[in-house]
């Protein structure tokens, strides 16, 4: 009876924690469809009439299939260079021998002190870097500093897992004539299928919601991503914010079906991947 009583109570909280996760999607989700007067007069409060007035004039506003087009190009290619940049220095500092220790722990070190480093305080750094480079106001103003900022994270998660799981089975290639390259892509990036899964879609996700760097290195609206969407709906002495929330969710749908699609890739990376960092 008290196994009874525990777990109903269990499922409880779960429940709880759960609808305390959902309430804000949904609650964005119904603010979607009010007007600016209900929003602010009512904000808990379904909305009277339910119409779709709020996204027509959220898509006439917002060349959305440009930034669409524009934010996929920057997230692409960040997660391939960034990945592939992680895959080698955390194969790297796991497999490779040093001559002096040192440095092997120095570099390890080195890539997560990345992680403490506030991204506010690069903000002025990076944009004298991208005038010296000549690609401010282009995508790769935002691509380079991006790949630069998701390394450290991602080299938490990839050495990890290496070193999770054992030597014998690069060995095991390397006995039966696998060659660098070979053992790589043929060995290790199969096992590091979940932790690749789990790095992508945090990365994924940062760089689809950024903002700090985006509405600081773009100016043209031709080269605007999604996260400068809802900032398009506000004046000088005035806000749309019915249209602000409509955009909004049209920015937070592919990040969940995205998120849907690998949750398990994700829980098995950050199971077997960060706690045995």
């Amino acid at each position: 009876m008290k196994k009874s009583k525990s777990y109903y109570f269990l499922i409880f909280i779960v429940v709880l924690i759960t609808l305390l996760m959902i309430f804000p999607f949904v609650w964005t989700i119904v603010m979607s469809f009010k007007t600016d007067t209900d929003i602010i007069n009512a904000p808990l409060a379904l909305p009277k009439v339910w119409n779709f007035d709020n996204y027509i004039r959220a898509l006439k506003t917002l060349d959305i299939f440009a930034m669409y087009k524009n934010t996929f190009f920057i997230v692409i290619v960040t997660q391939i260079v960034s990945l592939v940049i992680t895959f080698m220095s955390s194969f790297a500092i796991c497999r490779m021998k040093f001559k002096n220790k040192k440095i092997k722990n120095f570099l390890y070190i080195y890539y997560l002190i990345g992680i403490s480093v506030p991204v506010y305080i690069l903000l002025f750094p990076i944009y004298r870097i991208n005038i010296q480079l000549g690609v401010l106001d282009t995508p790769w103003s935002l691509i380079l500093p991006y790949i630069a900022i998701t390394i450290p994270f991602n080299t938490l998660l990839f050495v990890g897992f290496m070193k999770g799981f054992p030597k014998e089975l690069e060995e095991a290639a390397i006995i039966d004539g696998c060659n660098l390259f070979q053992l790589c892509t043929r060995v290790v990036v199969p096992i590091l299928k979940p932790v690749i899964a789990t790095v992508t879609v945090f990365n994924v996700i940062y760089n689809w919601n950024e903002f700090p760097f985006a509405v600081t290195y773009i100016s043209s609206p031709a080269n605007y991503t999604v996260s400068l969407a809802t900032s398009m709906f506000k004046g000088a002495y005035s806000r749309d914010y019915s249209a602000m929330i409509a955009a909004a969710v049209l920015i937070m749908i592919p990040q969940l079906i995205f998120y849907a699609l690998l949750q398990k890739q994700i829980i098995a990376g950050m199971t077997e991947g960060a706690v045995k960092a």
